[in-house]
């Protein structure tokens, strides 16, 4: 038995139907692959943002390691210091075992 249905089926070309049903499917893989995009997009500006709080971090940490830099010529001085003094200390030793063996 045939149903009577409220939408009359329309007899449509094969050659249209095949055109309709590859247009369906094209509109399909579009879809699917500007999801995929629309994804990989947030997933990079995620990947994005995680690195730039990285770097941030990172900055603030040579922000803090070179607080003190202003030290670094009063340090310089004193190892000069220490230098000369070791320096003085080998040329008397130097002298003084030198007259010793002689």
């Amino acid at each position: 038995m045939h149903r009577a249905s409220a939408f009359p089926l329309a007899a449509m070309p094969s050659a249209e139907h095949t055109r309709w049903v590859v247009a369906i499917v094209l509109g399909f893989v579009v879809v699917v692959a500007v999801a995929a995009l629309l994804s990989l997009l947030i997933w990079l500006i995620k990947r994005i943002d995680a690195r730039v709080v990285e770097v941030r971090d990172t900055l603030k940490a040579a922000k803090a390691n070179t607080a003190d830099t202003v030290l670094i010529p009063q340090v310089a001085d004193g190892v000069d210091l220490v230098l000369a003094e070791g320096l003085q200390h080998h040329l008397f030793l130097g002298r003084v075992l030198g007259k010793v063996k002689s």
